[in-house]
């Protein structure tokens, strides 16, 4: 081993930058890799990249028009007769008590009974919406279905 066959370290060294326009000797002189007419080759050219060179773009191409109800739409937090089983030693239910045992988590948003599994404990339910299943179970276990 000598001084003239020491390399650095694998991946120690990182490679040189390209040193753009810096004279026709360096390769990279004149037009600096731009090529040599046209919108790219200009200083400050600089567009989204969406941009179609001047042709009406896409988004205003295509027609806006239907109705969507996205806006409008009531999105409801869904709690199954299954799940207020669990809540054996209560006897009325809110959104207060579903939030504090943690089966919904909002109290700004409002709520729906389904009638997924079995009611076993009469209770009173207040909520905001319940399906017809749900309120079929719940009387029929000797409960009330109160909605706001």
């Amino acid at each position: 081993m000598s001084l003239s066959n020491l390399t650095p370290a694998e991946g120690s060294t990182t490679k040189r930058t390209k040193r753009i326009g810096r004279g026709t000797g360096s390769g990279w002189g004149t037009t600096a890799g731009r090529g040599m007419n046209g919108q790219k080759s200009r200083s400050g050219s600089k567009h989204h990249p969406w941009f179609e060179g001047g042709q009406m773009p896409l988004q205003r191409r295509t027609p806006k028009r239907g109705f969507s109800n996205k806006r409008f739409r009531q999105e409801y937090q869904i709690v199954n007769l299954q799940e207020l089983n669990l809540l054996e030693d209560v006897k009325t239910v809110t959104a207060e008590t579903l939030k504090e045992y943690g089966l919904i988590k909002k109290l700004n948003k409002p709520v729906k009974i389904l009638g997924y599994g079995e009611m076993t404990i009469a209770m009173e339910i207040t909520a905001d919406a319940f399906s017809e299943t749900a309120k079929e179970k719940i009387e029929k276990a000797g409960g009330k279905a109160v909605v706001l």
